[in-house]
């Protein structure tokens, strides 16, 4: 009974932080999602960073930290990465810097959709100084449409997961008190009580999936630190206080199902006939 629990804790446990870690991933891909403000020429520092200070304060920028993800990139800045990406030169065709001055701004990922986006590109290009704003719509709407397929899929692969681990465990319950009818039909003929007869049988479970349940949490957490070690980047993934949070519900999960599987095996075969045990 511990090994069959054991294992589909592990099963439960590792989707879980695939499940977590998929959706870290999908929080990382969209909070990398920004729109440009080009400003207009000639601005002087004072009107850039009022410019700056009014994009930090919209409801839609994304805060990380406390600080808002707005970044300033100058025009020489970005005349520099063009050359170096292209490797050709514009001040020496058309003999100035085409590029203008730019601030991007991280957006929100509950406002991550295109209509909401063209209003946040409205709402922008009627801030004085402002020329345009302009976003990636096409990469926008890709993203948004895999996220929420990935989302939508995971969450019912997760559903069916969890109900064929429960449904598991709960029929090796049942198997294990299958062999213990007749005792607990010989302790009802000898006038023994319900609750009486239920007690040994549920703490005995309760102690199977707690163990079951430490088996599983100690052979994840050795996985998850061997993780660490090979992958430095899992742990920005796999935040140490997650992995804990997941592994201490794998053990209340082993005692609960261990518990609710023996109370329901029980009450069968407390209310069953004599010819139906045999």
């Amino acid at each position: 009974m511990v090994f069959s629990i054991t294992l589909a804790l592990i099963v439960i446990g590792l989707f879980a932080f695939f499940l977590l870690a998929t959706q870290k991933l999908a929080g990382m891909i969209q909070e990398n999602i920004e729109i440009q403000a080009y400003l207009e020429k000639n601005l002087g520092e004072s009107e850039k960073i009022a410019i700056d200070k009014t994009l930090r304060a919209k409801e839609y920028t994304l805060v990380k930290e406390g600080e808002p993800q707005v970044v300033f990139i100058s025009k020489e800045d970005a005349l520099k990465d063009f050359t170096d990406k292209t490797g050709e030169d514009p001040v020496a065709i058309l003999g100035e810097n085409p590029l203008r001055d730019a601030f991007a701004i991280k957006v929100k990922p509950s406002y991550q959709d295109s209509l909401q986006f063209a209003n946040i590109q409205n709402d922008i290009e009627t801030i004085s100084g402002v020329f345009e704003a302009t976003y990636a719509q096409s990469l926008i709407g890709t993203i948004q449409a895999s996220v929420k397929k990935i989302s939508i899929g995971m969450i019912t692969f997760s559903i069916i997961l969890l109900f064929t681990a429960v449904f598991l465990i709960h029929n090796t319950i049942k198997l294990a008190l299958f062999s213990q009818r007749f005792l607990i039909r010989s302790m009802q003929l000898i006038g023994a009580k319900a609750g009486f007869i239920k007690k040994p049988f549920v703490l005995r479970s309760v102690l199977h999936g707690l163990t079951a349940g430490v088996f599983a949490s100690a052979l994840i957490y050795l996985l998850i630190n061997l993780g660490y070690k090979e992958i430095a980047e899992l742990k920005e993934v796999l935040l140490p206080m997650e992995v804990l949070m997941v592994l201490g519900i794998l053990l209340i999960l082993g005692i609960l199902i261990g518990f609710l599987s023996t109370l329901s095996a029980l009450g069968k075969y407390l209310k069953m006939s004599l010819n139906d045990l045999y």
